[in-house]
């Protein structure tokens, strides 16, 4: 059986050397980055495994929070260009990509939706981060986004970011924060109301949502809940059978998808093989860890036939 890791990461050369030429301290700034697989390309073949082909994103160092828009909007496009070529240069490692939007031009990144993801079969949709610009990714000036995948049904992969007004921002813990209040801001939003077809992919298993099902049910109701029940999570947990387990009766086996945040977690190259021991053990039957594994990524990522 294919197994597909809808949850990977790259940060591939050329955008790079573009961004460290407009702030030469990311590598300082973002610690984590400082990991070969996500730039080369030889290692990450070195360090895969065979039946294990990845959907790739780019890492967060968003062109928006360091230059203007103008700028922002070109950095994206040449980067979903480098993404594209690559997944072409390494079809057997790739099963496809995740495109970069530049959020300080929400014009430009229309027109990439429209020109680079509509029009790239590698492509399967958009990453958007838990905040952009200082302000929460369901924030008005973003609904447009929302809106255009919506309307050609393309899947949303939901990555966290730091806030920038804490001052113990840490990554075991925040970001799992963050996820959990973006999820409840696109709840609390409406989101899911006003456009019906969204399919949104959350990282980290759905961060806090399933362990606080309760508070959720309680204290927002049952309309929100079944609203958050309409996200997608993946399995990027570094293992833990049971939390998986505690994700998949609270979202549905049919919305987990095998990721792992790789080459991230666990050097040098990620927790694939942990999140995969960790599935098997889960007490689900094997029809449904197929479905975890390969199925459900497959039925998000196909679509278009009303697109073209």
């Amino acid at each position: 059986m294919e197994k597909i890791d809808a949850f990977a990461h790259i940060l591939l050369p050329n955008f790079y050397h573009k961004m460290l030429e407009i702030n030469p301290n990311i590598p300082k700034d973002i610690p984590f980055i400082n990991n070969e697989v996500l730039t080369d390309m030889k290692r990450r073949r070195e360090t895969s495994i065979s039946d294990v082909m990845q959907i790739i994103s780019y890492v967060n160092v968003n062109p928006e929070d360091y230059t203007d828009k103008e700028t922002s909007y070109e950095l994206c496009k040449e980067a979903n260009e480098e993404l594209i070529a690559t997944i072409k240069e390494n079809q057997d490692l790739f099963y496809g990509g995740v495109c970069m939007i530049p959020m300080n031009n929400i014009d430009g990144a229309i027109d990439i939706i429209e020109n680079q993801v509509l029009k790239n079969k590698e492509l399967f949709g958009i990453q958007l981060f838990t905040r952009a610009l200082g302000k929460s990714i369901a924030d008005d000036d973003y609904f447009k986004i929302f809106e255009y995948a919506n309307k050609y049904d393309l899947p949303i992969w939901l990555h966290p970011v730091f806030d920038s007004r804490k001052p113990d921002n840490n990554i075991v813990f925040s970001w799992e924060y963050e996820l959990s209040l973006a999820m409840m801001d696109i709840v609390e939003k409406g989101i899911f109301k006003k456009y019906p077809n969204l399919k949104i992919i959350v990282h980290h298993a759905g961060a806090m949502i399933p362990f606080f099902a309760g508070r959720v049910k309680y204290i927002l109701g049952n309309d929100k809940e079944e609203d958050f029940k309409k996200f997608y999570v993946d399995t990027a947990l570094l293992g833990n059978t049971k939390a998986l387990e505690l994700a998949a009766n609270y979202f549905g086996v049919n919305h987990l998808v095998f990721g792992t945040d790789a080459p991230l977690g666990i050097m040098p190259a990620g927790a694939t093989k942990e999140i995969l021991e960790a599935i098997d053990e889960m007490n689900i039957t094997e029809e449904e860890k197929e479905a975890v594994l390969e199925n459900n990524i497959i039925n998000i990522v196909d679509r278009r036939d009303n697109n073209e």
